[in-house]
């Protein structure tokens, strides 16, 4: 092994940024008591300091997201003394309850999910002395949380606010819901502009972070500087906003700094990625693949991108109850293989397979990031009846991986073929969305999902691929993205 000094320096400085981050992201929960319990199927996780008799605070995720994307909210308000519901909605996380309706219609999965909402509402009012109840909920729920609002309203038991971050719905009126904070990322523009509808219902000469009210009914625009869609969940100050606006509607003054919680959660993810060079050298150096030819590469990232959407959207596959699931893991096995065909691997698969470097990538890709993430962050352990659909999307996953292995030549290969391999299976996706946008188009939701992957998972596989050669790196990565996408996608029963 060359230079054993760096890497004995690599491996220790990774373990500086685990161990930093692990304290600060443990720090932010000293002090609180943190239940697990179920209403119905639904599990919740109740966040408040012992003894607490603060305000109940249901906090709901959105799409593709879980009880643990929404923590920096959660564990900032029970420190100030709320007392936090959050919960898996139907279909996500571990929620057995798979998403039922029809989703693209307001009389269809939103009242099964409005529905669910209100339960959870139910088992906050039952805390013992909580004093009221309010809502705070990202991207789809906002709209679900507005619209469970206006029915407990009808129903006699009003909330007392609902926090909307990243809003849009339909639902809402001049004076429903009448105490309604709205945060919008700065590079949100389409989503701003709708919270600034909501705030011109009350008071059109008012802007963002202005207080517009008339009589019983408040409403504000706040924006989170520097940030997008995911990045306004851990902003300190749509934090702060949160809090701030809770606190007003319930005459409390809470006070104090919030620090970063995405920051840590970053350092975190570095620290985990650069720990792994250092191991996989300790893996014995297999001969360098011989180069793949330009034109051969071309052909190779190329024809599959164009074949496989224009073929498989002539069909209708449908067999798993995940929303386009089954089409993704269809999709990734015939590009895969094609590839692999067009790249004249398969003589090269049994004699580059070799268990040590796949287990020590499992190990690291899905155990180590597992229990980071599943922490911190995302909803990465499966519940059952996940782990059929993993072993089913590893039929596409894995064969695909191995593919793209083999066209960046185990990891040696220029960066511009890197990006361009990739550029074609994405565009591949896209394609078959435009084809058939009706039934894909949620497929342009798992881009980002797969482009976080191959920043992440992708380099490290790369460092593993350059040592133990394609076949390793691409049985370990489409095995870890299996994991990925069977965690994250929602389950769905029409």
């Amino acid at each position: 092994m060359r230079h054993p000094l760096r890497h004995l320096a690599t491996f220790a400085i990774a373990l500086v940024l685990i161990l930093s981050s692990v304290f600060m992201l443990e720090r932010d929960r000293a002090g609180l008591a943190i239940t697990d319990f179920t209403v119905g199927t639904t599990p919740v996780t109740l966040y408040e300091q012992p003894g607490a008799t603060g305000p109940a605070v249901v906090i709901a995720h959105g799409f593709a997201g879980s009880r643990q994307i929404m923590q920096a909210y959660a564990l900032r308000l029970a420190q100030a003394g709320y007392r936090v519901l959050a919960f898996d909605s139907e279909g996500h996380g571990r929620n057995p309850q798979p998403m039922r309706g029809d989703v693209t219609k307001i009389d269809g999965t939103t009242v099964f999910l409005v529905a669910e909402v209100r339960r959870v509402i139910a088992a906050a009012r039952a805390l013992p002395g909580a004093p009221g109840v309010s809502l705070l909920g990202h991207s789809m729920a906002t709209d679900i949380l507005v619209r469970a609002a206006q029915q407990e309203a009808a129903a006699g038991h009003p909330v007392d606010a609902v926090v909307a971050i990243s809003m849009f719905s339909q639902a809402v009126t001049a004076t429903e819901p009448p105490r309604l904070l709205v945060i919008s990322g700065e590079w949100e523009g389409g989503l701003r502009g709708f919270a600034l509808e909501y705030l011109h219902q009350v008071d059109p000469g008012k802007g963002e972070g202005e207080l517009a009210s008339a009589g019983p009914v408040a409403r504000m625009a706040v924006v989170a500087p520097h940030v997008e869609h995911v990045g306004v969940l851990y902003s300190p100050t749509a934090v702060v906003a949160a809090r701030d606006w809770l606190d007003a509607t319930y005459a409390r003054v809470s006070g104090g700094a919030v620090s970063s919680m995405g920051i840590w959660i970053l350092v975190l993810l570095i620290g985990l990625v650069l720990a792994v060079h250092p191991l996989a050298v300790l893996q014995p150096k297999r001969a360098d693949p011989a180069p793949v030819p330009v034109g051969r590469f071309l052909l190779a990232a190329i024809l599959p991108a164009l074949i496989v959407p224009v073929v498989l959207t002539r069909f209708r596959i449908d067999f798993l109850p995940v929303l386009v699931a089954d089409y993704l893991m269809v999709h990734l096995a015939c590009y895969g293989l094609l590839q692999i065909t067009l790249l004249r691997g398969w003589r090269h698969l049994r004699a580059g397979l070799s268990l040590l470097p796949v287990g020590l990538f499992l190990i690291w890709g899905l155990g180590a990031f597992g229990l980071a993430l599943d922490r911190y962050a995302a909803s990465y352990w499966p519940s059952p009846e996940r782990l059929v659909l993993i072993a089913v999307l590893a039929f596409g996953t894995v064969p695909a991986l191995i593919a793209d292995a083999q066209l960046t030549e185990a990891g040696h290969a220029a960066l511009w073929r890197r990006v361009v391999g990739r550029v074609f299976l994405f565009g591949s996706f896209a394609l078959a969305a435009a084809l058939d946008f009706d039934r894909l188009m949620f497929l342009l939701i798992a881009l980002p999902l797969l482009l976080l992957f191959f920043f992440v998972h992708g380099l490290m596989g790369r460092w593993i691929a350059r040592r133990s050669g394609a076949t390793v790196a691409g049985l370990g990565l489409g095995l870890c993205l299996a994991w990925v996408l069977g965690v994250c996608f929602p389950l769905f029963s029409p």
